[in-house]
């Protein structure tokens, strides 16, 4: 009787781990494979990540001093803040200078329509 507990003790405790593993969730639910190699049996192991939070996004005609007021959530595994601020510094930079150069060659066209037109 002992035997058959201890039997239906670890049958019980290997169908939870079973299904508790992302291969015990495929078994029960049919998911159609993305990649070729999910078709192939190959996953990294990761769902996908489910969106609690608004996303983080810019203006459409997006400004210099909007990417200064861009702030991600904190998380676990989030990325590092001080790279991602760099990244939105050299971002904020580049908007600038390109915006400075349209601005510029704008009044160039300007100045050479008014030229044309004398």
């Amino acid at each position: 009787m002992s035997f058959f507990l201890v039997f239906l003790a670890i049958v019980l405790i290997g169908a939870t781990a079973l299904i508790g593993t992302d291969l015990g969730a495929g078994m029960l639910r049919k998911k159609q494979a993305r990649t070729p190699l999910e078709r192939d049996g190959f996953k990294d192991g990761f769902d996908e990540p489910v969106a609690s939070l608004p996303p983080v996004l810019l203006p459409v005609d997006a400004k210099p001093a909007d990417v200064d007021q861009v702030r991600f959530a904190l998380g676990l595994r989030g990325y590092r803040m001080d790279q991602v601020d760099q990244v939105l510094d050299d971002l904020r930079d580049q908007l600038a200078a390109r915006n400075a150069e349209i601005e510029s060659l704008r009044e160039q066209l300007r100045a050479c329509a008014a030229e044309d037109r004398t």
